[in-house]
Protein backbone atom coordinates (compact mmCIF):
# COMPACT_ATOMS: atom_id res chain seq x y z
CA UNK A 1 0.00 0.00 0.00
CA UNK A 2 1.11 3.44 -1.25
CA UNK A 3 0.22 6.47 0.82
CA UNK A 4 0.78 9.80 -0.06
CA UNK A 5 3.16 12.45 1.16
CA UNK A 6 0.11 14.07 3.06
CA UNK A 7 -0.80 11.02 4.77
CA UNK A 8 2.49 10.26 5.86
CA UNK A 9 2.76 13.62 7.78
CA UNK A 10 -0.69 13.00 8.95
CA UNK A 11 0.49 9.66 10.38
CA UNK A 12 3.42 10.98 11.62
CA UNK A 13 1.80 13.65 13.54
CA UNK A 14 -0.50 11.23 15.26
CA UNK A 15 2.19 9.07 16.36
CA UNK A 16 4.13 12.17 17.60
CA UNK A 17 1.31 13.41 19.76
CA UNK A 18 0.59 9.94 20.82
CA UNK A 19 4.42 9.77 21.86
CA UNK A 20 3.86 13.01 23.97
CA UNK A 21 0.89 12.31 25.90
CA UNK A 22 2.70 9.03 26.68
CA UNK A 23 5.86 10.40 27.48
CA UNK A 24 3.67 13.27 29.94
CA UNK A 25 1.54 10.49 31.94
CA UNK A 26 4.64 8.10 32.26
CA UNK A 27 7.35 10.38 33.42
CA UNK A 28 6.49 13.71 34.14
CA UNK A 29 2.39 14.01 35.58
CA UNK A 30 2.21 14.47 38.69
CA UNK A 31 0.91 11.82 40.59
CA UNK A 32 -2.45 12.58 43.15
CA UNK A 33 -2.23 10.56 45.97
CA UNK A 34 -3.06 10.66 49.90
CA UNK A 35 -0.28 9.65 52.90
CA UNK A 36 -0.73 8.93 56.45
CA UNK A 37 2.43 9.85 58.35
CA UNK A 38 3.38 9.07 61.68
CA UNK A 39 7.17 10.93 62.58
CA UNK A 40 7.05 9.70 65.86
CA UNK A 41 8.36 6.81 68.01
CA UNK A 42 5.35 4.89 68.89
CA UNK A 43 3.44 2.77 66.55
CA UNK A 44 -0.45 3.23 65.80
CA UNK A 45 -3.03 0.93 64.65
CA UNK A 46 -6.20 3.05 62.45
CA UNK A 47 -9.41 2.53 60.52
CA UNK A 48 -10.21 4.65 57.85
CA UNK A 49 -13.67 4.73 56.97
CA UNK A 50 -14.70 1.77 58.66
CA UNK A 51 -12.35 -0.21 56.50
CA UNK A 52 -9.64 -3.03 57.39
CA UNK A 53 -7.78 -2.38 60.02
CA UNK A 54 -3.90 -1.14 59.13
CA UNK A 55 -0.70 -0.88 60.92
CA UNK A 56 2.01 2.61 61.00
CA UNK A 57 4.97 2.10 62.45
CA UNK A 58 7.11 4.89 64.05
CA UNK A 59 8.24 7.31 61.07
CA UNK A 60 7.14 5.68 58.34
CA UNK A 61 4.26 6.87 56.14
CA UNK A 62 2.71 5.02 53.22
CA UNK A 63 -0.09 6.05 50.68
CA UNK A 64 -4.03 5.36 51.76
CA UNK A 65 -7.28 5.49 49.62
CA UNK A 66 -9.27 8.13 50.84
CA UNK A 67 -12.92 9.32 49.30
CA UNK A 68 -13.83 13.34 48.32
CA UNK A 69 -16.27 14.41 50.86
CA UNK A 70 -16.67 13.48 54.06
CA UNK A 71 -14.26 10.40 55.91
CA UNK A 72 -13.84 9.03 58.96
CA UNK A 73 -10.81 7.33 60.93
CA UNK A 74 -10.57 5.82 64.12
CA UNK A 75 -7.02 5.65 65.52
CA UNK A 76 -5.65 3.01 68.17
CA UNK A 77 -2.03 3.01 69.66
CA UNK A 78 -0.09 0.20 69.64
CA UNK A 79 -2.16 -1.86 72.68
CA UNK A 80 -4.61 -1.47 70.48
CA UNK A 81 -6.52 1.03 72.70
CA UNK A 82 -8.87 3.86 70.93
CA UNK A 83 -7.27 7.06 70.82
CA UNK A 84 -9.93 9.05 69.19
CA UNK A 85 -12.76 8.72 66.63
CA UNK A 86 -12.80 11.74 64.24
CA UNK A 87 -13.69 12.74 60.42
CA UNK A 88 -12.53 15.01 58.42
CA UNK A 89 -13.12 16.22 54.84
CA UNK A 90 -11.15 15.45 51.52
CA UNK A 91 -11.43 18.63 48.79
CA UNK A 92 -8.42 18.06 46.81
CA UNK A 93 -6.83 15.17 44.80
CA UNK A 94 -3.58 14.84 47.38
CA UNK A 95 -3.75 15.47 51.11
CA UNK A 96 -2.02 14.23 54.37
CA UNK A 97 -3.31 12.30 57.41
CA UNK A 98 -1.52 13.59 60.63
CA UNK A 99 -2.74 10.58 62.76
CA UNK A 100 -0.34 11.78 66.14
CA UNK A 101 -1.12 15.24 65.55
CA UNK A 102 2.48 16.30 65.15
CA UNK A 103 3.94 19.73 64.14
CA UNK A 104 3.97 20.26 60.77
CA UNK A 105 5.10 23.36 58.55
CA UNK A 106 3.80 24.24 54.83
CA UNK A 107 6.05 26.19 53.32
CA UNK A 108 5.76 28.32 49.63
CA UNK A 109 8.61 28.49 47.52
CA UNK A 110 8.70 30.98 44.19
CA UNK A 111 9.92 30.54 40.81
CA UNK A 112 10.48 32.86 38.02
CA UNK A 113 12.66 35.10 35.86
CA UNK A 114 14.19 37.93 37.49
CA UNK A 115 12.82 36.89 40.99
CA UNK A 116 13.76 38.78 43.94
CA UNK A 117 12.96 36.31 45.90
CA UNK A 118 15.08 38.06 48.83
CA UNK A 119 12.60 41.01 48.87
CA UNK A 120 9.90 38.84 48.65
CA UNK A 121 10.29 36.56 51.41
CA UNK A 122 11.25 38.82 53.76
CA UNK A 123 8.22 40.99 52.87
CA UNK A 124 5.85 38.43 53.97
CA UNK A 125 7.01 38.28 57.58
CA UNK A 126 7.87 35.32 59.87
CA UNK A 127 6.75 32.01 61.71
CA UNK A 128 8.33 31.55 65.23
CA UNK A 129 9.78 27.83 66.07
CA UNK A 130 10.88 26.70 68.89
CA UNK A 131 12.12 30.47 70.02
CA UNK A 132 13.57 31.14 66.92
CA UNK A 133 12.45 33.49 63.47
CA UNK A 134 11.84 32.20 60.26
CA UNK A 135 11.71 33.64 57.15
CA UNK A 136 8.68 33.53 54.29
CA UNK A 137 6.12 33.09 56.97
CA UNK A 138 5.70 28.94 57.10
CA UNK A 139 2.40 27.89 58.20
CA UNK A 140 2.11 25.71 61.05
CA UNK A 141 0.10 22.97 60.82
CA UNK A 142 -0.95 20.03 63.73
CA UNK A 143 -4.52 18.79 62.80
CA UNK A 144 -5.40 15.68 61.43
CA UNK A 145 -5.88 16.33 57.78
CA UNK A 146 -4.83 19.19 55.44
CA UNK A 147 -4.67 19.04 51.51
CA UNK A 148 -3.27 22.77 51.55
CA UNK A 149 -0.15 22.19 49.42
CA UNK A 150 1.10 20.95 46.48
CA UNK A 151 3.99 18.95 47.32
CA UNK A 152 3.49 16.00 49.98
CA UNK A 153 6.08 15.16 52.46
CA UNK A 154 7.83 12.10 50.24
CA UNK A 155 7.81 14.75 47.38
CA UNK A 156 10.72 17.49 46.68
CA UNK A 157 10.01 21.03 45.16
CA UNK A 158 11.11 21.17 41.46
CA UNK A 159 14.47 22.02 40.55
CA UNK A 160 13.21 23.67 37.06
CA UNK A 161 11.20 26.58 36.33
CA UNK A 162 8.54 25.80 34.10
CA UNK A 163 7.20 29.05 33.11
CA UNK A 164 9.57 32.03 33.55
CA UNK A 165 7.57 34.58 31.78
CA UNK A 166 5.92 34.94 35.56
CA UNK A 167 6.65 34.46 38.96
CA UNK A 168 4.68 30.97 40.55
CA UNK A 169 4.42 30.16 43.76
CA UNK A 170 4.45 26.43 45.05
CA UNK A 171 3.90 24.89 48.60
CA UNK A 172 4.96 21.91 50.42
CA UNK A 173 4.58 20.67 53.77
CA UNK A 174 6.97 19.06 55.93
CA UNK A 175 7.50 17.59 58.91
CA UNK A 176 8.56 19.54 61.67
CA UNK A 177 12.58 18.60 61.72
CA UNK A 178 12.78 18.19 58.02
CA UNK A 179 11.36 21.59 57.71
CA UNK A 180 13.91 23.12 59.40
CA UNK A 181 16.95 20.89 57.74
CA UNK A 182 15.27 22.59 54.15
CA UNK A 183 15.44 25.54 55.91
CA UNK A 184 18.84 25.96 57.02
CA UNK A 185 20.14 23.99 53.82
CA UNK A 186 18.26 26.81 51.39
CA UNK A 187 18.78 29.64 53.15
CA UNK A 188 22.02 28.83 53.91
CA UNK A 189 22.30 29.42 57.41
Amino acid sequence: MKLSPSTKGLLFAVISVVAAFGIYFLFLAKKNYYLVDNPTGNTYYFKINGGEERIIPSGQYFQVNLNKGRNSIQVFDSKKNKLYDSGFVVNKNRGLLNIAHQDYYINEQFYGYGLNKDSLIAARGATEIDGKNYLNKPVHFNKLYTDDFYYNIDEKYDQVVKNIQKVESRSKIFRKQDFLNYYKEYYKL
